[in-house]
């Protein structure tokens, strides 16, 4: 059965390309790795290099080359690419060893926009790609993406800075707990303040 698929590395980005590209006045232009094949990632599957290599190929020749190669900001559980969500472009992609590396244009439209804000404040940004297929376990428990993957798109989502960095209930009860006040002491005072010498009170 072939359902949604995504995949989400953290997407290191050229700090002094961000800067030249927005000092420049034209568009933000980032570059980085979008995908790997042969080494599992962080959800526990791996893409074979025949695999991605064809769909690569297809990305490329298809929505890279006719300048259509849009992604979204943060993925939505759809194989549709909405264009009320776009933020950006992969202007090219390109091999490196298992790496897929790819240029990636921020438009200027209101999800772009929010992504060089991020961009410019030094956020974490990632790098998600979005595809229809199935999966199998290996027998070594990896989930292998299968032959019948077929890549839709890149999307940028938010990804955490430090894994396991997360709120636990008890530590946000302590981030939110005030210290015990005696009200008691602040009525007295608050009534010395404004009762008169005559015990006259008019609180």
């Amino acid at each position: 059965m072939s359902n949604l698929i995504v995949d989400i590395i953290p997407l290191k980005v050229d700090r002094l390309l961000v800067e030249s590209s927005i000092k420049s006045g034209g568009p933000l232009v980032v570059e980085g790795i979008i995908q790997r094949a042969g080494v599992k990632n962080h959800n526990g599957r791996i893409y074979e290099r025949e695999i991605l290599e064809r769909e690569m190929k297809k990305y490329m020749e298809g929505p890279v080359k006719q300048n259509n190669a849009l992604g979204e900001l943060d993925h939505p559980d759809s194989s549709v690419i909405n264009l009320n969500n776009v933020s950006h472009k992969i202007n090219k992609c390109w091999w490196n060893g298992n790496d897929v590396h790819g240029q990636i244009e921020i438009l200027p439209t209101p999800a772009g926009n929010i992504a060089k804000s991020l961009f410019q404040a030094g956020v974490p940004v990632g790098i998600s790609s979005r595809g229809m297929g199935s999966v199998q376990e290996n027998s070594d428990g990896v989930l292998m993406v299968q032959e019948d993957f077929d890549l839709l798109c890149f999307d940028l989502v938010s990804t955490p800075s430090t894994p396991g960095a997360t709120l636990t209930p008890q530590q946000l009860k302590e981030g939110i707990e005030h210290p015990t006040v005696d009200y008691t002491k602040i009525h007295n005072i608050i009534h010395d303040i404004i009762c008169d010498n005559t015990g006259m009170c008019k609180c």
